[in-house]
């Protein structure tokens, strides 16, 4: 899990604020709408203060049920406030629905945003039915009196993917992000002061090192200096034969460029030839390998 700053002064900060929470009194539903109009229709700040006041303690509520995944109670009614203003913005009161019941939705939806975002540093899920699955399978797993310290059995996948409506390759991925916990890469291998390293060390780095790049680099600089110098030895339209046909990444049909020259695309096909056995030529005399270059067959 990620470390959050939970302190002992937070905590207690944290309990002082639901305790004033929970003594402010319920709205009547007719005082509620009107404390909305005045908000929707003169953005009275007032009225959105005491509005929002009102249902902290539904925000309470809500982030009462999320604390199974270990973050700060104060961080999940932080985050739960923010969708109850998200609330406040969006609701009509001339619906005929309670200000709490609208609420709810965003209280939840804000509280396990947060939650996905910070219960581990690698993005738990992205999509709906991550989501579904990452709120949910403990819960159905529970039900199924499926092992707990053990991976789902293949009936017991089939029967929360049908339960939750996904696929059940998303169920067995979910398994897995959730079977391990973060480990720091920095974390000894075999335990503190063993010496054996640490985790990062076992990671595979594919880069090419420090010799390999430049000695890459000044492998393509000689092998652009030899292939300057063999086509200068070609005159000029073997120099725009083979700088269109084998110089680009969408070199020309022998069709096209003969259209451009004027001649035959036979006709080009026989300078190329020629052009090319050049190059292989004065590469040769220069002490290069035409394989060394990819346009040559």
């Amino acid at each position: 899990m990620m470390a959050h700053a939970d302190t002992v002064e937070a905590r207690q900060a944290g309990r002082r604020f639901i305790k004033r929470a929970m003594q402010v009194p319920l709205l009547e539903r007719e005082h509620e709408r009107k404390l909305a109009i005045r908000w929707r229709d003169g953005r009275d700040e007032a009225a959105l203060h005491e509005l929002v006041n009102a249902y902290i303690r539904l925000v309470v509520a809500v982030a009462a049920r999320f604390r199974k995944y270990n973050l700060p109670m104060g961080d999940l009614v932080q985050e739960g406030t923010v969708g109850l203003m998200q609330a406040a913005e969006r609701f009509d009161p001339d619906r005929e629905v309670r200000f709490s019941t609208y609420a709810n939705w965003w209280i939840r939806a804000a509280i396990q945003d947060y939650i996905l975002r910070n219960w581990s540093i690698v993005r738990t899920g992205t999509t709906t039915a991550q989501k579904t699955l990452f709120f949910n399978i403990r819960r159905l797993r529970a039900q199924l009196n499926d092992r707990p310290d053990g991976p789902l059995t293949v009936d017991g996948r089939t029967k929360i993917a049908a339960a939750l409506k996904v696929r059940v390759s998303d169920v067995l991925a979910m398994e897995g992000r959730l079977s391990g916990a973060d480990r720091s890469l920095n974390a000894e291998i075999g335990g503190e002061g063993e010496g054996a390293g640490e985790w990062q060390d076992l990671l595979v780095d594919d880069r090419p090192g420090p010799e390999e790049v430049v000695r890459c680099r000044r492998d393509a600089t000689i092998r652009a200096q030899w292939l300057n110098h063999a086509l200068a030895q070609l005159n000029d339209r073997e120099q725009i034969i083979i700088r269109q046909r084998c110089l680009r990444e969408d070199g020309m049909t022998l069709e096209s460029l003969g259209r451009e020259l004027g001649i035959s695309k036979e006709r080009v096909r026989q300078i190329e030839c020629k052009a090319l056995g050049k190059l292989r030529v004065s590469l040769s005399e220069q002490g290069g390998n035409h394989r060394d270059f990819g346009f040559f067959c």
